[in-house]
């Protein structure tokens, strides 16, 4: 059974706008670790940002472990975006911050607004948040600023943040596109591991196709919002590749 299920989901940005997703649908299994691929402007950071209503869809559904994420209201919502962990293209942390109080805000959806503000966390967060760090090779590097970190390790930070927040879905939005190849081979396969032993599922946002044909198990791909592709990797060949990537301006 789909841990989530996107049917016939459409997107405009405007009411007069071009249309972005046009009629999208797709399952993603329990154990799934599943790629969008597609040429830029095909919509596919439109479509990772509509799981957790980032991106509010005009029409469609989504239904994610249950809940109608379309329909939920505000509080609903935030508990749904507290079990939706999200790793970003650009980092997305704070530069003046340490590494560990950047790890460590993965926990703000789960305590109290005052506690929030004061950044009071209990030792079992604390004790939390330095497993995840060593896990992701990180743990010489707790009190340093974030900005005084590589791009691998940024990224890496960004990993032990989204952990921390208990994920029943990982959400990556172009996770490897600031990084170089070696670092970005590296960092994908790291994601793959510990998704397999946290056992969430993945939906990744990819520009390398390269990179998704070896880690993803299941592709969607896009085309100007159109799906055109959508199943196991190992069906993925190149002629689907040249009319999915078909509009692409070299």
């Amino acid at each position: 059974m789909p841990i989530l299920s996107v049917s016939d989901l459409k997107v405009r940005y405007s009411t007069s706008g071009p249309e972005i997703l046009k009629g999208i649908s797709f399952d993603v299994e329990p154990d799934d670790f599943f790629a969008i691929i597609g040429p830029s402007g095909a919509g596919k950071s439109t479509l990772i940002r509509c799981i957790n209503r980032l991106v509010k869809p005009t029409s469609g559904k989504i239904m994610l472990y249950g809940d109608d994420v379309l329909r939920l209201g505000a509080r609903e919502l935030r508990r749904v975006r507290r079990s939706t962990g999200m790793i970003f293209q650009e980092f997305n942390l704070v530069n003046r911050m340490s590494v560990m109080d950047n790890v460590l805000s993965g926990r703000l959806g789960h305590v109290g607004n005052l506690r929030a503000l004061f950044r009071q966390f209990s030792r079992q967060d604390i004790a939390r948040a330095l497993s995840v760090l060593d896990r992701v090779g990180l743990s010489d590097h707790v009190d340093k600023r974030a900005d005084e970190l590589s791009g691998g390790q940024r990224q890496r930070v960004g990993i032990a943040r989204a952990l921390m927040q208990d994920p029943k879905l990982l959400l990556l939005d172009e996770p490897t596109s600031s990084l170089d190849p070696k670092i970005s081979r590296e960092v994908m396969a790291l994601i793959v591991e510990i998704a397999k032993e946290y056992r969430v599922p993945v939906l990744c946002n990819i520009h390398d196709v390269k990179l998704a044909m070896e880690f993803c198990n299941k592709m969607i791909g896009l085309q100007d919002g159109v799906k055109m592709f959508d199943g196991p990797t190992s069906a993925m060949n190149e002629g689907k590749l040249n009319d999915i990537y078909a509009m692409e301006v070299l």
